[in-house]
């Protein structure tokens, strides 16, 4: 079975919405990416977190088999964010950044993950995510997101990174922020450019597009009845992507339109509870489910 390897963050998370809060609760990219591609196909993580990070939390992780032989704990406190949420619940809101540990973190990849097949490198400094792309060795696809604060103050070392990668994974404002074009369909063809084989633009409840250099495709997200936090929900449908690529093994042209179901599906689950609780919860019969209903949604 393929392997997939993802490399970010673990936090705690203060979370405020209209109609409810939590507190401290299990955050971070590589916790939501993680607990999705889990559900496909054996996922190693590398992340780093403080001394206030709870046992139990990392045994969360470890019973939905993520191997976390690359996870460092530091003297200090784990990266904490609050956000809130207003009723449209589409853009939250940062009242407060402590990155903590995560601050002066550099990933080091432990021998034993180096030749994993998948690689997703989540929200972190450019630099970064290129230093780890030297670590690796030889994988079948690597995955990129990024955010507007990289784009406006390490745009050199995001383009170095863009070239060197297969898969990008960004939402609508950071693709037409990065291109500086309204166009979401010129963003995607000067992205594609630069050098990676797909593009991902994740829409929110609007669902999402993929862009290759042949063709493109667009699903919607999978209709809920209740959302109670959005929080997560783009690294969780880039786990449910990635996983379901290297579960079948192939990233060809209906493979990646299949794992855009299969991401939309998985950010479903993620955002009807708070923290990993809703994806972590989610089972491949529930998953397979969700799926084929979204098939029929989007059938003609």
């Amino acid at each position: 079975m393929p392997t997939i390897l993802v490399v970010g963050s673990l936090a705690y998370d203060d979370v405020r919405t209209p109609v409810a809060h939590r507190d401290r609760v299990l955050g971070g990219a590589a916790s939501y990416f993680a607990s999705a591609a889990s559900r496909y196909a054996p996922v190693r993580l590398v992340g780093v977190v403080g001394d206030d990070f709870r046992d139990e939390d990392v045994a969360r992780l470890a019973d939905q088999g993520i191997d976390l032989g690359g996870l460092e704990r530091r003297h200090g406190d784990s990266f904490r964010w609050t956000g809130s949420y207003d009723f449209a619940l589409d853009t939250a809101e940062t009242i407060n950044t402590d990155l903590g540990v995560f601050g002066d973190w550099r990933p080091k990849v432990p021998d034993g993950f180096a030749h994993s097949d998948f690689v997703f490198l989540a929200n972190i400094d450019p630099e970064i995510q290129l230093a780890v792309l030297d670590q690796v060795r030889a994988p079948t696809a690597v995955a990129l997101d990024t955010m507007n604060y990289w784009i406006d103050h390490s745009r050199d070392a995001l383009l170095r990174v863009l070239r060197r990668v297969d898969i990008v994974s960004i939402n609508e404002g950071e693709a037409r922020q990065l291109c500086e074009t309204f166009s979401i369909v010129r963003a995607a063809r000067d992205i594609l450019a630069l050098g990676p084989r797909v593009l991902v633009v994740k829409r929110g409840e609007h669902g999402a597009s993929l862009f290759t250099r042949e063709s493109s495709f667009w699903a919607p997200a999978f209709p809920l009845e209740d959302v109670v936090d959005p929080t997560g929900a783009g690294d969780t449908f880039a786990g449910g992507f990635m996983g379901y690529l290297a579960e079948c093994g192939s990233v060809d042209g209906p493979a990646l339109r299949r794992a855009v179901l299969h991401g939309t599906v998985c950010a479903s689950f993620a955002v009807e509870r708070f923290s990993i609780d809703g994806i972590a919860g989610a089972t491949r019969d529930e998953i397979a489910r969700r799926y084929r209903a979204l098939q029929d949604l989007i059938a003609v």
